[in-house]
Formats: C-alpha cells, sequence, structure tokens
C-alpha cells in the first residue's frame, strides 16, 4: 500500500440517479482510525485511462461521482431503472492511490496473517461477472447468477476478495478467498425474501463458511427464517446490512408513514448486522436509521471494481459495509479455522474498536487474544452504543481506607514522639538541678 489516499466524494443516496456533493470531513466523534485520515484530503490522485477497449468505445452517459477535484469514478447503484433497459457501463477511469477505506481498516496489515486462501464466501445479490477485473478464476457462477447486468454484486465480490489489478490501488479484504454467486434480486436489482431465502440456501448447498446478503427488506417471512435457521445449523456466517442503502420511494399519502425499525434478514437471530459509517467513522446524512446494528464498516464513497473492464467505480450503502464484514470474516475463517460461525461473529464484535456503533477492525480480529469461559452478553445490540460509565470496583474504596489508616497511624506516632520528647525534656531539666 501507498501513503497516497483516495477521498471519494460523499454519495448523496436519496436518490438512484446518483446526486452528489463534495466530500467535507466534520469535526464530530468517530473512529479515531479513520478521522485520522481526514487531513490527508489534500493528497494527490493519480489517475490513468483503463486499458479496456470496451470502455474507450463507450459513448454512453451514466451517473458519476465528481467534485471539483480528482477523478470521476461511475456510480454503481443498489439498482437500476428497468424502463432504460441498459446495464451499467465499463468505466474508463482507473485510481492508482489506495481508497480510504483500505487504509483506515489497515488491511495491508490483516493480509500478513492470513489472505482468506481456502474459505468461499457466498454473494447474494445481483450476480457476479464470472472474469471482472482481480476476481477471474475464483468465482464461482451458474445461470443468470453469471449475469450482472447492475454491477452491484461484482463490485461487493471484489471489496470481499478482489486481488489487485495493475494500474489500480485498489485491493479487496481477503484477495486468495473464494467467490460463489448466487442471485438474491432480479435482472435490475430488485430484491425479494424468496430470492434471497433461495440464495442463501444455494450458498449453503455449494459450501459457503459465510454468505453475504446485499438486501434490506422491510418484512420477513418463513422461507427467509428458515434459510437463516438453516445457515446456522450449517455452521454458516450470514452478514447482511441492517438497512438499506437508500430511502424508500413513498407514493401520495405515504410520506408520514414511518419508516421500519428492523428489516431482514439482518434482526434474524444470528446474523450478522451492520451499517455503513463514513471517514470520520459517523453515519452519512439522509440514510435509514435501524434499531439494531452489530457493526459498523467504512461504506461512504467506496472505491472498488465493477462487472466489465479494469476501471474502478465507487459505490456507497450499508450493503458495501457488510462486503468488508464478510470479508473480515473469510480472513478469520481462515486464519483460526476451529472456530464457528458464531464465534467467528462473537469475535469481531469483540475485537471491533470502540464508537457509537462498534468499529470493524480486521488486523484485531485476527491477532487479539480473548479471554476464554466467558459468557456471552445476552443484552441486545442496539444501534447506538453509547460509552458506558465505568465499571464500580471495591479497590478504589479499600485504597481510601489503606490510606487514611496510614495517615491516623502516622499522627499517632508523631504525638507519641512528641510526648516523648517533652518527657525527655523535663528528666534532663530535673537531673540538671539536682
Amino acid at each position: 500500500m501507498t501513503d497516497d489516499s483516495l477521498f471519494p466524494r460523499r454519495l448523496t443516496r436519496g436518490t438512484r440517479k446518483g446526486d452528489v456533493r463534495a466530500f467535507r470531513p466534520g469535526r464530530g466523534p468517530g473512529a479515531p482510525r479513520l478521522s485520522v485520515l481526514a487531513p490527508l484530503l489534500g493528497a494527490a490522485l493519480t489517475v490513468v485511462p483503463a486499458v479496456s477497449a470496451e470502455a474507450a468505445g463507450d459513448a454512453t452517459p451514466t451517473p458519476v461521482a465528481s467534485a471539483s477535484a480528482g477523478p470521476e469514478l461511475r456510480l454503481i447503484p443498489p439498482s437500476l431503472d428497468p424502463a432504460s433497459g441498459a446495464c451499467t457501463k465499463a468505466s474508463p477511469t482507473q485510481v492508482a492511490a489506495t481508497p480510504w477505506a483500505q487504509l483506515s481498516l489497515n488491511l495491508a496489515q490483516a493480509g500478513r496473517y492470513t489472505q482468506g486462501g481456502g474459505v468461499l464466501v457466498a454473494v447474494v445479490d445481483t450476480g457476479v461477472a464470472p472474469q471482472a477485473a482481480g476476481l477471474a478464476g475464483r468465482v464461482r457462477a451458474d445461470g443468470a447468477a453469471a449475469q450482472d447486468c447492475v454491477g452491484h454484486g461484482t463490485f461487493l465480490a471484489g471489496v470481499i476478495a478482489g486481488s489487485p489489478v495493475p494500474g489500480s490501488g485498489f485491493a479487496g479484504v481477503a484477495p486468495r478467498a473464494r467467490i460463489v454467486a448466487e442471485r438474491g434480486t432480479d435482472q435490475w436489482g430488485r430484491p425479494s425474501a424468496d430470492m434471497v431465502a433461495d440464495g442463501i440456501e444455494a450458498g449453503i448447498a455449494a459450501g459457503a463458511k459465510v454468505v453475504d446478503v446485499s438486501a434490506a427488506l422491510p418484512v420477513n417471512t418463513a422461507r427467509l427464517r428458515a434459510a437463516i435457521k438453516h445457515a446456522a445449523a450449517a455452521d454458516v456466517l450470514v452478514v447482511a446490512p441492517a438497512a438499506p442503502d437508500t430511502a424508500p420511494q413513498t407514493g401520495s399519502g405515504q410520506s408520514s408513514a414511518p419508516p421500519p425499525a428492523s428489516y431482514w434478514p439482518a434482526a434474524s437471530d444470528g446474523v450478522l448486522s451492520v451499517v455503513d459509517v463514513d471517514i470520520n467513522g459517523q453515519r452519512p446524512d439522509g440514510i435509514p436509521q435501524p434499531e439494531h446494528a452489530d457493526l459498523a464498516a467504512p461504506g461512504d464513497g467506496i472505491t472498488g471494481i465493477g462487472p466489465k473492464g479494469t476501471g474502478n467505480y465507487v459505490a456507497s450503502g450499508a450493503s458495501v459495509a457488510t462486503a468488508f464484514v464478510a470479508g473480515t470474516a473469510a480472513l478469520v475463517r481462515a486464519h483460526l479455522p476451529h472456530l464457528t460461525a458464531a464465534q467467528t461473529a462473537a469475535r469481531l464484535k469483540a475485537t471491533a474498536a470502540h464508537a457509537e456503533v462498534p468499529l470493524l477492525d480486521p488486523s484485531g480480529a485476527l491477532s487479539t487474544v480473548l479471554p476464554t469461559g466467558a459468557a456471552p452478553s445476552s443484552e441486545p445490540d442496539a444501534a447506538l452504543h453509547l460509552p458506558e460509565a465505568a465499571p464500580t470496583s471495591g479497590v478504589v474504596p479499600r485504597a481510601w481506607a489503606l490510606a487514611g489508616a496510614c495517615l491516623l497511624l502516622g499522627v499517632l506516632a508523631a504525638g507519641a514522639m512528641a510526648v516523648a520528647r517533652v518527657r525527655l525534656s523535663r528528666r534532663t531539666a530535673g537531673q540538671r538541678r539536682a
């Protein structure tokens, strides 16, 4: 990795057309390792043209993430408008700098322990392009799952397991892990509970140890519950976003309806739920706020790959954050294969950095020595984990009592010495008179 970093612009996710505003880091409280990167926004960005002939010949206008300075990257949306009939185009741009998310998570350090070899991760999304840059030879995709019109599933697979591509600073969390692609949406990226359930079941059948789900559904179903139960029984860890990437579109007369407090499958027992944070460790504005979340990970202005060419793309949302968690879970399952899926999830949470929502720490998850025999907490995980008051202890009161006793003994000793000196003085005076 290099010291240069890429800070893509924050994306406004209230629309699927890719409205973009300039990224301005705030000063609010966040994870220190994220906020320390904010002053580096002035770092130079090296941009080189992609070598894809298809990208060079593409003149179709598509959404891009842009700002007054820096590269323009095509946006990977969570879904496409079926009326357009157009798929996401190849990006003509590569970014040679290392993306901020990779630096903030210190993935280079995590990669010294393992790179996820031998672990299969199922991506339940829009499909995965088998020959995508950085994934070729490590993707199993059959039928519809091998066609990724939207590009979202390929983007998440790249974050999980993409290997470095010449000319680009991007690399995935577990670049030696393998991917099995399963559809959880239709061709245009519209998910359904039944398709997500079928995708989870197919991932389990394929031998995946981790299943990454991109959907955050407002309702739960018996079929989805059965798939989650099957995953737990098969020792498969399911990771899912605790909230959708964009605010739900409301029709006439529905604007006052409150959004759901929970989304599935993330709200199901045994599923590791994830929210996205920006470079300051804070949740971006204008996006759904879930009731519960287990972990937070980078998910705002994330650089990655797409289904075509070797150029880089940008995407945002809790679904993107899940890919960082799923990739880290693959690292843990490769490095500590004796851990069960539940123990892997517990380890990721126990080693997370302290923040409003515990922030994923891949290196800590791989290297931290945790105490054994501790009973897991039965308290539900809240979306906001505020700092708790320091636990009470009997050590401090005992220390004060000991100090008071020492002080009293000192006073008594000083008094006794004073009395002895007076008596000695009187005795000496009496002897002189005699």
